[in-house]
C-alpha cells in the first residue's frame, strides 16, 4: 500500500513534465501555422489586385528564381551584405566604446553629450547628397551612411546602461580596492549589457535603412539598386524580391544578436528556460 501511494505521488501531473519538449513544439507549430496562413491570404488577395500594384508569393518566387539563375540577385545580395556587415560592426565597436566613456566619466559626458543628442535628432538621411559629394558614389559613401545611422542607438543605449548601474555596486567594488579596469569589467559591463544589446538590435534596423537609402542615391549596385531598377520598369514581383531579402537580412542579424546575448549573458535567460 505504501509503495502504491509513493509511485502515484511521483507520476507526472502534466504533459510538459512527461515530455518537456512539447511547449517548444507547440511554439514552432503556432509560428509555422501563422506563416502559412499569412502567405495563403496574401496569395489569394494578391491575385485579385492589378499586378502593377501588388504581387503574390508564387509570382515573387518565380521572379526570385529568374534573378537567381541570372546571378543578378546573388551579386546584389553579397554587395549589400558586405556594406551592411562592415559598417554595422564598426558602428557597434565605436558606439559601445564611446557609450562606456560618456556614461562613466562626467567630463566626457559634458563635452560630448550635447553633440550626440544634436546629431541623433538630425535627419541624417537628408545629408546623404552631401556625403556623396564627399565620398563619391562608391563603397565609402555607403559605408559612412550606414555607420552614421547605426552608431547612435548603440552609443545612446550603452551610455544609458552605464548611468543606470547602481552606485552601491560601484561603491562595493571601490571598498574592496578594485581598480578602474576591474570595476569596468566586473561591475559596469555586466550591468550595462542588456542596454548595449538593445541598442545593437535597434541599430540593425537603422543600418538596413541606411544601406537602402545609400543605394537609392547611388543606384549602382546592391539590393537598393535592384528596387530602383525594377520599380522604374514596373515589375512589381521582381521589386519585391530584394525587399524580402532585406527583411530576411534584418531577421538573421537580429537572431545573431540574440544568440550573442545568450552567449555573453546567459544569466539573463535562466528564468525563461
Amino acid at each position: 500500500m505504501v509503495s502504491t501511494t509513493f509511485s502515484a505521488a511521483n507520476e507526472p501531473d502534466t504533459i510538459e513534465e512527461l515530455e518537456p519538449t512539447a511547449p517548444v513544439r507547440r511554439y514552432w507549430l503556432v509560428r509555422l501555422a501563422s506563416i502559412v496562413i499569412v502567405l495563403a491570404i496574401w496569395e489569394v488577395a494578391g491575385r485579385q489586385v492589378n499586378p502593377l500594384f501588388m504581387a503574390y508569393p508564387s509570382d515573387i518566387v518565380q521572379a526570385a528564381w529568374r534573378m537567381s539563375v541570372s546571378g543578378e540577385l546573388l551579386s546584389a545580395f553579397l554587395e549589400s551584405m558586405k556594406t551592411l556587415t562592415l559598417a554595422f560592426v564598426i558602428a557597434c565597436v565605436v558606439g559601445v566604446v564611446l557609450g562606456l566613456l560618456i556614461g562613466r566619466y562626467r567630463y566626457v559626458d559634458a563635452a560630448s553629450d550635447w553633440l550626440v543628442n544634436a546629431l541623433y535628432a538630425t535627419p541624417l538621411v537628408a545629408i546623404t547628397p552631401l556625403v556623396i559629394l564627399w565620398f563619391g558614389l562608391g563603397f565609402a559613401a555607403k559605408l559612412f551612411i550606414v555607420f552614421i545611422l547605426a552608431v547612435f542607438p548603440v552609443l545612446i543605449n550603452t551610455a544609458s546602461g552605464v548611468r543606470n548601474v547602481a552606485s552601491q555596486l560601484v561603491d562595493v567594488g571601490t571598498a574592496f580596492a578594485a581598480n578602474e579596469r576591474q570595476i569596468f569589467t566586473k561591475i559596469i559591463l555586466p550591468a550595462a549589457l542588456p542596454f548595449m544589446m538593445t541598442g545593437i538590435r535597434l541599430g540593425i534596423g537603422r543600418a538596413i535603412i541606411g544601406m537602402v537609402v545609400a543605394e537609392f542615391f547611388t543606384a549602382i549596385n546592391g539590393l537598393g539598386a535592384l528596387i530602383i531598377k525594377y520599380g522604374n520598369q514596373f515589375e512589381t514581383a521582381a521589386m519585391f524580391v530584394p525587399i524580402l531579402c532585406l527583411m530576411l537580412m534584418g531577421v538573421v542579424y537580429t537572431t545573431i544578436a540574440l544568440r550573442f546575448e545568450h552567449w555573453v549573458a546567459p544569466w539573463r535567460f535562466t528564468d525563461d528556460e
